[in-house]
């Protein structure tokens, strides 16, 4: 028996009906796409010529969601600390690349942080005070959807955080990390870019779209606003808080297929996993017994079946 063909196709048939699967996501998006009018689908179409292939996005995309599960039973099995910070423009696709990132991974070993605005409580805590208890312990990859870089981005630029507490920040930070990877954590930082016109024009689909209006904040639409000065404090963000044992990585996500694509396959890279054996899981014969009866339970108990 030619055991690497047999791999290869049982491989290639697992992938043929994982791809199969995916038209459900496909219909959803063909069928989320009329909420927008001709005039601003046709305009979106019209800037995004080279959009990426869903053919080719949905096969590398099941090829890399493999790969993450490989990690995370190489995290499992090591009792290793992965902490992904997810930080970007609004409406840069970052809450698609987490998706993409956690969708087919144990919750339990994979989860993902978004705090919402600090309570009174909170806001009199050192700065870092209601982060640390997310951290990932042993066995945990964490993906924080923002993080404590909200003080060097919104708070700054609409005036929630005076200019010293800034300035504490930034001298706070660098150490800060450094001691959660002294801790062990694998630490990856990134940075979801989308052009300005890009920006512009995401929102604008939003807008027009009642599906996903809810996306809107008006924090969002200041960030348009103020775009200039969101510029300005990532720029000074990179200069102080890029350091060698945490570094920044920027993605680009003027095409969302891509970005997804190119953010996995870069945390793959950046993290030293190796492929765990695990044990081959065989079915349990199920138990009979001659003298139990099934009881009838009443009709209200179940959901009524309308389709």
């Amino acid at each position: 028996m030619d055991y690497e063909n047999t791999t290869e196709d049982l491989s290639r048939d697992w992938l043929q009906a994982e791809l199969d699967e995916t038209l459900d996501d496909l219909f959803e998006m063909e069928f989320n796409e009329p909420m927008l009018s001709q005039e601003i689908r046709k305009i979106y179409k019209r800037h995004h010529p080279d959009m990426l292939d869903n053919r080719v996005y949905y096969t590398n995309l099941l090829r890399l969601q493999s790969e993450l599960i490989k990690l995370q039973y190489w995290v499992e099995h090591t009792k290793s600390k992965v902490l992904i910070i997810c930080e970007g423009r609004d409406a840069a696709g970052k809450g698609g690349v987490i998706k993409r990132i956690t969708q087919r991974l144990n919750p339990r070993v994979a989860r993902v942080v978004a705090l919402q605005k600090p309570s009174d409580r909170e806001l009199t805590q050192w700065y870092f005070q209601r982060y640390v208890p997310h951290l990932p312990a042993g066995g945990e990859i964490v993906l924080f959807d923002r993080s404590w870089y909200n003080r060097a981005g919104v708070e700054r630029v609409m005036g929630f955080a005076s200019e010293d507490q800034v300035e504490q920040f930034f001298q706070d930070v660098p150490e800060f990390e450094r001691m959660l990877v002294r801790s062990g954590i694998i630490v990856l930082k990134y940075w979801f870019s989308i052009t300005d016109e890009e920006q512009q024009l995401r929102f604008l689909t939003r807008i027009h779209d009642p599906m996903k209006q809810w996306k809107l904040s008006p924090m969002d639409l200041q960030s348009r606003v103020r775009w200039e000065s969101y510029t300005k404090a990532k720029e000074e963000m990179f200069e102080r808080t890029n350091i060698p044992e945490a570094p920044w990585y920027i993605v680009e996500g003027n095409d969302k297929k891509r970005e997804r694509l190119n953010c996995i396959e870069h945390i793959l890279s950046k993290i030293p996993y190796e492929e765990v054996v695990t044990e081959k899981i065989a079915l349990p014969e199920r138990v009979f017994n001659p003298d139990y009866e099934r009881h009838t339970l009443p009709d209200e108990l179940y959901v009524p079946k309308i389709y």
